[in-house]
């Protein structure tokens, strides 16, 4: 390896940790902006936790969306050193031009759309079968995040239902999808990069000796999942009986955090999955290493670059109360899990800006900007059709400067 390999590694990598810095500083920061909005954390608290958060998100749930991302979008080619430097300059470009504008850029549209114009730059072959499940899934996002958020929101705000049993009902939820949720630091059943508390805990019982083949490991596992949601709904409970304010106010935060970790599990992916090829098969280095160094770039981002967009989001498309921020960060917190689960890149400002609307719209549409929500959505969609003509272009110039 020369010289010139050496220093396409580190301009990859270094455009690496500037697309996780981005992502740190943009598409993190919504999962606590409808806390802020309630007035449930400060605005500096909600940066410093989004960073340690995300970062522990990054480590322990990023693998799925970054082999997507990096071998995933194009058949037919490798992505090189210098077509990832120049799909993850087209991304950070875009995502630090919505920080600089204050309208939330999605991270995986521009990532997605940059790393597919250099992979046909390269002359790779779509791969319409993947497109479309992204496709469908992005599509799906804001009618069922804001559609479920709308309906938890009116929930919540129903005086025949005390709100010492609809939140702490809320609470088991989340507790029961925490008890499945799927960490790379969970030993894993053969066949499965990453292992759940209650996979876990099913094979450990029917593993030992006097159980084995008298308890059937799902039960197992639907008695762990069943213990943790009623641990989460009685804490919660406590908490509303105590004080029904502090109790919804304590949730809040909890979501934003359970959010905040699931934003890093899925946003890291698209700042390492073009290095993925250049990480794994060229050095040989293991996938944590690549998580590792998307990671501190989003702990970075997250408390340097974060609190001008937590303030746009919070602000700016509704103001929320604490119930109807809790209705915007349930839906978000299930979809992002369903998404890294299925391993296809998400925008979380596209989640939860839908669920902040929904949960906005349950209580009058007066605290929702249309323009505001308008000139969004016209911002997404330039932003993927735009970022595949760059991404194709800028790697196209790349080559020429180098092959000149």
């Amino acid at each position: 390896m020369d010289a010139g390999f050496w220093i396409l590694v580190a301009m990859a990598t270094a455009t690496g940790v500037a697309t996780a810095w981005t992502l740190g500083a943009n598409s993190n920061s919504p999962p606590f902006a409808p806390a802020i909005g309630a007035n449930a954390i400060s605005t500096m608290r909600a940066a410093f936790m989004i960073g340690i958060l995300a970062m522990l998100g990054a480590l322990t749930q990023g693998g799925s969306i970054s082999e997507t991302v990096g071998v995933g979008l194009i058949d037919g080619v490798a992505i090189t050193s210098l077509a990832a430097t120049a799909g993850l300059l087209t991304a950070a470009t875009f995502m630090a031009f919505g920080i600089y504008s204050g309208y939330p850029v999605p991270a995986a549209f521009a990532t997605t759309g940059a790393m597919i114009g250099v992979g046909l730059s390269l002359g790779g072959d779509p791969v319409f079968d993947t497109y479309r499940r992204i496709g469908t899934f992005w599509v799906l996002v804001p009618p069922v995040s804001g559609t479920l958020a709308y309906v938890t929101a009116t929930l919540l705000r129903r005086d025949d239902i005390p709100e010492t049993v609809s939140v702490p009902i809320l609470a088991a939820v989340v507790g029961g999808i925490l008890a499945n949720v799927r960490l790379g630091v969970i030993p894993s059943a053969p066949g499965s990069e990453q292992g759940s508390l209650s996979g876990f805990i099913a094979r450990t019982v029917t593993d030992v000796q006097i159980l084995s083949g008298l308890v059937p490991s799902d039960a197992v596992a639907a008695a762990v999942t069943l213990g943790l949601a009623a641990v989460s709904f009685q804490f919660i409970r406590r908490r509303t009986q105590q004080s029904v304010e502090g109790g919804v106010r304590t949730f809040l935060i909890g979501l934003g955090s359970v959010v905040a970790f699931s934003s890093g599990g899925s946003q890291v992916g698209l700042a390492t999955g073009p290095l993925e090829t250049l990480y794994g098969t060229e050095l040989g280095l293991p996938s944590f290493v690549l998580l590792g160094v998307g990671a501190i770039g989003i702990l970075a981002g997250a408390w340097m670059g974060s609190t001008r967009l937590l303030q746009a989001t919070a602000r700016e498309y509704a103001q929320l109360g604490a119930r109807r921020s809790i209705a915007a960060l349930v839906p978000g917190f299930i979809i992002a899990q369903v998404a890294i689960g299925l391993g296809i890149p998400i925008s979380f400002n596209n989640i939860i800006i839908s669920g902040v609307i929904g949960g906005g719209l349950a209580g009058g549409s007066a605290g929702v900007s249309r323009r505001k929500i308008g000139v969004t959505l016209a911002f997404w969609l330039l932003t993927l059709g735009s970022s595949v003509v760059i991404g194709y272009g800028v790697y196209w110039a790349f080559a020429a400067a180098i092959g000149g």
